[in-house]
């Protein structure tokens, strides 16, 4: 039996032996112990046996079950056991202060103030470790761990498989209806709406079984589809409040993961790519149109698949215009550039790569492929330009050199050397230039102000919560007469 546990059979054992009247000589004689020995027991500093554990739930007239029940009995005896929780942390402890015991002479209300300030004290603790460091090695792990697992997620495959084929889904794309339909039989309808919280993509009301979504910016509106299903993977997946980074982002990892899986089903999608394999015509852009996704979602999703079923490693890179990385993946021994904490976020690949020379193509309507040498090996990459409101950037989907034959563009005659992280290779200035320039010219940086942010505070990690409260109150039942 857990310690909190144990504290929460404590207090069901004082709660019941004080509304019958008992003193702790009286039960103990009952239950043939010493009152000291059931004191300890009520405290939760001793883990009663079975024996008396049985011998208590006849004594107080009630099943060995709800004796054990982990639910606090009362209001106050739930205050008492998260006092003790907070008290025995190591940053409490760390203040060498005395434990306080709540006895029967302390007021409710001023147990309540104490807890209240012990959950305010850890909020602020959680808050000051939230820097980017702490966020940086979170996503690096989460990193790492997918790619142990090939990025492969049978769980949540089976999961999401289960819920779009009982929704009526067959083959294709996943359709609007069907999402819908989805949503229904989770108990939630899908309301559009043009006054979402700017902190939020989405607002799930659970009290009145909602998703807000913002309207479709163009007719069909795909991303919507997306957004819906990552609302839902909350519900499904059981989330709670993510207390730390690492929840946060796992979490933000699962639900993605499930959407993809929604959007491109495992069964339709393998048959799609082996299919291809076979005639050897693998592509992303094909992969994406069969399925009505964006080329990044069946990018990514096809690192999911890839390994687990077609047997091909392979890497995913999504660069900015600046040469740095904004999202990658890697199972294939492509060397991607790491800082100190192993993040590859932030990072400027090299210029020699094909991902980093798409950003100089003005065509945007297709794939391009190269062949590229590091000192890993060589791998071929099909890379595909693209803009947003941030700028410009570029993805790239690439194996190594023997695993290019399954793919379309495997022909080109594209080939560049890359020797990074050697900085000869392409950060080093050229000599003429350096020697014209280095004293008579002076840039001014630009800061990424991203870098300095800590986790952003809240109920809700990253979310105005005023804001998102006050939105759910405008568009409550009670408020819009629905």
């Amino acid at each position: 039996m857990a310690s909190d546990e144990t504290l929460a059979v404590g207090r069901r054992v004082r709660h019941l032996r004080t509304a019958r009247g008992l003193t702790l000589d009286a039960l103990g004689r009952r239950v043939g112990v010493t009152s000291s020995m059931l004191s300890l027991v009520e405290n939760g500093r001793r883990e009663p046996r079975l024996a008396l554990l049985r011998d208590l739930a006849a004594a107080l007239g009630v099943t060995v079950n709800e004796l054990i029940d982990p639910e606090p009995p009362t209001r106050r005896a739930a205050l008492e056991i998260e006092l003790d929780k907070a008290q025995r942390t190591s940053s409490f402890q760390r203040l060498g202060l005395p434990a306080l015991r709540p006895g029967r002479t302390l007021p409710t209300p001023v147990l309540e103030q104490l807890v209240g300030l012990h959950a305010e004290l850890a909020r602020r603790e959680r808050e000051a470790i939230a820097t980017p460091e702490e966020a940086r090695r979170a996503n690096t792990a989460l990193r790492v761990d997918r790619q142990s697992r090939d990025n492969h997620f049978p769980v949540l495959e089976d999961l999401a498989e289960e819920m779009v084929r009982d929704a009526g889904y067959t083959s294709g794309p996943l359709t609007h209806r069907t999402v819908w339909r989805m949503a229904e039989r989770l108990g939630f309808e899908i309301r559009h709406v043009d006054d979402l919280p700017r902190s939020t993509r989405t607002v799930t009301d659970l009290a009145n079984g909602r998703i807000y979504l913002p309207p479709a910016s163009t007719p069909g509106g795909h991303g919507l589809r997306s957004l819906a299903l990552q609302a839902m993977a909350h519900r499904v997946l059981g989330h709670g409040l993510p207390a730390s980074y690492e929840a946060f982002l796992r979490q933000r990892m699962e639900i993605t993961y499930f959407a993809s899986s929604c959007l491109m089903p495992q069964s339709a999608a393998v048959d799609f790519l082996a299919q291809r394999k076979r005639a050897k015509e693998l592509a992303i852009e094909d992969f994406r149109d069969a399925f009505g996704v964006t080329h990044e979602a069946a990018a990514q999703r096809f690192t999911s698949l890839a390994t687990h079923h077609l047997d091909i490693r392979v890497h995913f890179l999504r660069i900015h215009e600046d040469g740095s990385i904004y999202r990658g993946y890697a199972n294939d021994g492509l060397p991607l550039p790491q800082d100190v904490t192993g993040a590859i976020e932030g990072q400027v690949v090299c210029r020699r790569w094909g991902v980093r020379e798409a950003l100089d193509r003005r065509d945007h309507a297709t794939e391009s492929y190269q062949y590229t040498d590091t000192p890993a090996g060589t791998f071929w990459c099909s890379t595909q330009p693209g803009v947003a409101p941030t700028g410009r950037f570029a993805l790239a989907v690439g194996v190594p050199f023997s695993s290019a034959t399954w793919f379309r563009g495997r022909e080109t005659q594209v080939r560049r050397r890359s020797t990074c992280p050697d900085e000869a290779c392409c950060r080093r200035p050229d000599e003429g230039a350096a020697a014209r320039w280095e004293d008579r010219s002076w840039p001014s940086a630009r800061i990424h102000q991203h870098v300095f942010s800590p986790l952003p505070t809240g109920v809700f990690p990253g979310v105005d919560s005023a804001e998102m409260y006050a939105f759910l109150d405008r568009h409550a039942p009670s408020s819009d007469g629905a």
